[in-house]
């Protein structure tokens, strides 16, 4: 999502299901494009996968993504009527530290994890996150679970390439061919870009 913002996409709609990305994206014709994968694999019939190589601007610039994913758009459809929500990834993750700590709220990072489950690279990065939002506001409290991925991150440090070889995702990634994929996610503060939802859609809330 980040990439395909950066790219020049108008603005990306999360879906909960296949389904529903082809039912919104049909009434808003050639300006859309059906995004999302399962299980790493893009969808049959979709315009485009989760690959943050295939969101070039020559594809999605001046477009809207109707998108859905395994995890992470049920992650944001959770979150969709809280005061403000923002994704954070390695990538921005120093821009996304300063837009958390800018609104002056409780901050609450939200992983979108493996089917349920706690993901590596999910809490890798969210430690890394709350490593950053140390840093600017060393007197916050944090919980349990801000501690157990603030360890898990530091761990990691900036040798986040790392998680392409220890992350199962990444390895599984890899395995179907889409290892440049994983080398394009795991870097850091590649863009200052902080995408922001606002209760239907995801659009550029800085740069």
């Amino acid at each position: 999502m980040i990439t395909a913002l950066g790219n020049g996409c108008t603005a990306i709609i999360p879906v909960a299901d296949p389904g529903d990305a082809l039912q919104q994206a049909g009434p808003m014709g050639p300006r859309a494009l059906v995004a999302g994968e399962r299980r790493g694999q893009t969808i049959a019939g979709f315009d485009l996968g989760n690959s943050p190589l295939e969101v070039t601007p020559a594809r999605v610039g001046g477009r809207t993504l109707v998108f859905t994913t395994s995890n992470g758009t049920a992650a944001l459809l959770t979150v969709r009527h809280a005061p403000a929500v923002a994704i954070a990834a390695f990538v921005n993750l120093g821009a996304a530290s300063s837009w958390a700590l800018g609104g002056g709220r409780d901050v609450i990072v939200l992983c979108a994890g493996e089917r349920g489950g706690i993901s590596l690279e999910d809490q890798v990065c969210a430690g890394l996150l709350v490593d950053r939002m140390l840093r600017e506001e060393p007197r916050a409290e944090t919980t349990e679970a801000a501690r157990a991925a603030l360890e898990a991150g530091r761990g990691y440090g900036k040798a986040v390439v790392r998680l392409a070889e220890e992350s199962p995702w990444a390895r599984h990634l890899a395995r179907a061919g889409r290892a440049e994929d994983v080398a394009a996610c795991l870097v850091l503060d590649t863009t200052t870009l902080v995408p922001v939802f606002n209760v239907d859609k995801v659009v550029v809330g800085s740069r």
